[in-house]
């Protein structure tokens, strides 16, 4: 396997970590065939001007990050602009603090597109539809930068943009802002140097503000672009709808969403903030099956019982229990890959073979020497980990990968140590599962007044 050092090293740290690599996902996929066949799926609704909205669940380590992250590279490659966040304690979806507005200013700076995949892709985009517009208006009119006809056939394109967006929900003070930035935009520009204009650097800077939900006043907004609203904690989501809007005639294919660590929002001490945020969810599932978000994917990701405990989960609020419950004829067996809710199944023995025999070519690559382990120490490896008692049902993928790669290093700094010893010793310590909140003792569980 040939594999660049810079991506192979960044894989085998990241995973050592405990966490998903950005880059080079290509190099380690295994599985999960069916999960991502059916958000691919997805994905080429949302092109076509639908929207789609799907929960994963499944246990820490479970592969959850692994999956999002490799949709996100799908997502990407397909002109698609993809917006990411983890929730947190101060990143909610809805919050009276400035939460959701957290939340809100986290998915944009992590704005990403194909050409620019680590995020802060918001100014690229700005200024790429206004450069795809010029060109659009060159190539009708036949002319160049100096043309005077030019200017009005650009302008007149530009508005016939940001008139639809006006039609929406906050739409008016969006498309105003677009206007600003293209007319600051075009006086440093080809086509502004041939009429004359000067560049407004500053106008542009004060709308890309504006965008990433940055003004915490709307005296402050009003002062300096001549708009009466900001981004709030209440209605940030509106203006994600419009993002998608825009971006689809920005010339992208749509927008996707993607939120980890819903178990944030379940681990809210306070019942009723827990309620309003599930609200917010409902909002968001009822608008992209009812038609009423168009270009726009969400995936929210979480462990099975942050969403099914009806208790405090996603469950606990009626309205999404009642729609997103598993039906009569679903099991682990046989999952409905088409259903809001993807759970995430165990990797099997096979493919876990795979991938530890995938990692073992990478470190041998990234440290520069011939590998040793041949498929009989690979087999050897798997039947030890899942030979362990409830390694059946507990095991995740983190923990075999973490093990695994602790054994590659132990191996290829101690070359007189064969796997067999090493595996074979009573020194080497396997990592511990995971602590499965949903098995702890009743008398142990949090409770409420």
């Amino acid at each position: 396997m040939k594999i660049p050092k810079r991506i192979a090293s960044v894989i085998i740290n990241s995973l050592k970590g405990g966490v998903v690599p950005r880059i080079g996902l290509p190099y380690i996929t295994v599985g999960r065939e069916h999960e991502i066949n059916a958000l691919l799926h997805d994905i080429e609704i949302i092109s076509e001007g639908g929207a789609s909205f799907r929960f994963i669940a499944g246990r820490y380590g479970s592969g959850k990050s692994f999956l999002l992250q490799t949709i996100r590279n799908y997502a990407m490659d397909r002109n698609f602009v993809v917006v990411d966040a983890d929730l947190s304690p101060e990143r909610r979806l809805q919050g009276t603090r400035g939460q959701g507005l957290a939340t809100y200013k986290e998915l944009i700076r992590n704005m990403s597109t194909r050409t620019r995949p680590e995020g802060g892709a918001l100014t690229l985009i700005l200024d790429r539809w206004i450069s795809s517009v010029q060109s659009e208006a060159m190539d009708s009119l036949g002319c160049g930068f100096d043309d005077p006809r030019l200017a009005p056939e650009t302008e007149r394109r530009i508005r016939g943009v940001v008139g639809e967006l006006s039609e929406m929900v906050h739409g008016f003070d969006f498309a105003k802002l677009l206007t600003i930035y293209y007319k600051a935009y075009i006086g440093g520009g080809d086509q502004g140097e041939a009429q004359g204009l000067q560049s407004d650097d500053e106008s542009k800077a004060k709308v890309v503000k504006w965008f990433r939900g940055e003004y915490s006043l709307k005296s402050e907004a009003k002062a300096e672009l001549g708009v009466n609203i900001i981004v709030t904690d209440d209605d940030w989501y509106d203006y994600i709808k419009l993002f998608a809007a825009f971006l689809k005639r920005a010339g992208y294919d749509g927008m996707l969403i993607l939120t980890d660590e819903l178990v944030n929002i379940y681990k809210i001490p306070n019942s009723i903030t827990r309620q309003y945020n599930y609200e917010k969810i409902l909002t968001m599932y009822n608008d992209a099956l009812q038609g009423k978000a168009h270009h726009l994917g969400i995936i929210m990701s979480g462990t099975l019982q942050c969403i099914e405990d009806q208790r405090r989960g996603v469950y606990s609020y009626e309205a999404l229990r009642s729609r997103l419950e598993q039906g009569r004829f679903g099991s682990d067996e046989h999952s409905d890959m088409l259903a809001p809710v993807i759970k995430l199944n165990p990797l099997s023995y096979e493919e876990m073979l795979v991938l530890t025999e995938k990692l073992a070519d990478i470190h041998a690559e990234l440290f520069g020497y011939e590998r040793t382990l041949g498929q009989e120490e690979l087999i050897a490896f798997i039947k030890i980990e899942y030979g362990r008692i409830g390694a059946d049902k507990n095991i995740t993928p983190r923990e075999v990968i973490r093990d695994f790669i602790e054994l590659l290093n132990i191996s290829f700094q101690n070359p007189g140590l064969t796997v067999s010893q090493l595996l074979g010793s009573e020194g080497f310590e396997y990592a511990r599962f995971e602590v499965d909140e949903e098995n702890v003792e009743k008398e142990f569980a949090e409770f409420e007044i």
